[in-house]
């Protein structure tokens, strides 16, 4: 174990029985003094309606251990005061895709396993997902996933240069069920604008929803918003590709009677979003 390692362990409280890190630590003091920032764009920005909310839960030893072992490796704070080269971040030319609030990370290591030529940015501000999804990465011999940190907004608007991307995914986030909250949900007019500048044309913008209301008005935006088409010819919702492995989440869902849309739509070519 390196000195750092060391000196970052006996920061941190002993685990419970359950093998979780307590969130208690002496005033001041960061949570992972090598993992992620807790704010990492700090006052840099304006204070806008965020589209989550991030969750303070117990992260376990194991994930703690990930978190401050594998962050410079494969972590990245979203702090929107550098421009990223993808090429740079994952070691080669390969094909990347956003994806958007990844939970505990178990799907994104699936589909990163099944398709190792493209490269996975996944983006969240859950800390525990976070750990996991590094273990996960390293236990699996993953070298296509990187883990940011922060808001995805920024992360779109300054840190990612145009037609970068290849591919958008957003599997069931928030979906803000009160109508006073409708205005925080991610899939709105704007943000769609905002991803379209960053994807290049053909990429897929791929959405997975169990709230029916959401995803009918992620339907509305997105067969509205000029710079996308509907893959499905009948202008509705797709099945479920087998590329998106069916979560633990999604299965208990299912068990309760709700439906699951999927919704896959295509970046057009440039010259066709000014017609």
């Amino acid at each position: 174990m390196s000195e750092s390692l060391k000196l970052s362990s006996a920061r941190q409280p002993a685990p419970d029985a359950d093998g979780a890190v307590p969130l208690g630590r002496p005033k001041g003091e960061p949570r992972f003094p090598d993992g992620p920032q807790a704010d990492p764009a700090g006052s840099h920005f304006e204070r806008r309606i965020r589209s989550f909310q991030p969750r303070r839960s117990r992260v376990t030893t194991g994930q703690a251990e990930a978190l401050q072992r594998l962050w410079s490796r494969w972590g990245l704070d979203i702090d929107g005061q550098r421009v990223l080269d993808l090429a740079e971040l994952f070691g080669d030319g390969r094909p990347v895709v956003l994806e958007i609030g990844f939970g505990m990370g178990e799907a994104t290591a699936q589909m990163a396993a099944a398709d190792p030529d493209t490269g996975i940015l996944a983006v969240d501000v859950h800390t525990p997902g976070q750990g996991n999804l590094l273990a996960l990465a390293e236990r699996t011999g993953l070298g296509n996933v990187r883990v940011a940190n922060g808001d995805a907004i920024i992360l779109l608007r300054e840190m990612l240069t145009p037609d970068s991307l290849d591919g958008l995914r957003v599997y069931f986030p928030d979906p803000w069920p009160k109508k006073r909250h409708h205005k925080r949900r991610l899939i709105q007019p704007e943000f769609l604008t905002l991803a379209a500048a960053r994807l290049r044309p053909g990429a897929i913008v791929h959405c997975a929803t169990d709230w029916e209301p959401y995803a009918e008005q992620m339907l509305d935006v997105l067969t509205a918003h000029p710079a996308f088409e509907n893959t499905r010819a009948d202008g509705g919702f797709a099945p479920r590709p087998d590329f998106r492995p069916l979560t633990r989440f999604e299965g208990q869902g299912l068990e309760k009677g709700h439906v699951v849309n999927d919704l896959l739509f295509r970046r057009v070519p440039h010259d066709e979003q000014q017609r």
